[in-house]
């Protein structure tokens, strides 16, 4: 999620160099993603070659950032004790 949080979009071999996961580990985690709302994919060919790419959608955004807030909430509460 927080790849596309910087990104407007990214491919499949992009997320899967940048994360180190396996082909399937990251088709499971963005089809997760996507049916929950987080994020969207396109699927094209580029030659004779299929290309998928996603995208973070508002929905998603808006969870990330809660996430993140969370967080840093339970660290600080964490840290004061």
């Amino acid at each position: 999620m927080s790849a596309l949080m910087v990104n407007d979009e990214l491919d499949f071999s992009s997320l899967k160099s940048l994360l180190e996961l396996t082909d399937g580990n990251l088709a499971s985690h963005t089809r997760s993603l996507e049916e929950m709302g987080y994020i969207e994919s396109k699927k094209q060919f580029i030659g004779r070659k299929p290309n998928t790419t996603y995208n973070i959608t508002q929905e998603g955004r808006v969870a990330f950032t809660d996430h993140l807030n969370a967080l840093e909430a339970f660290l600080k509460k964490s840290m004061n004790k």
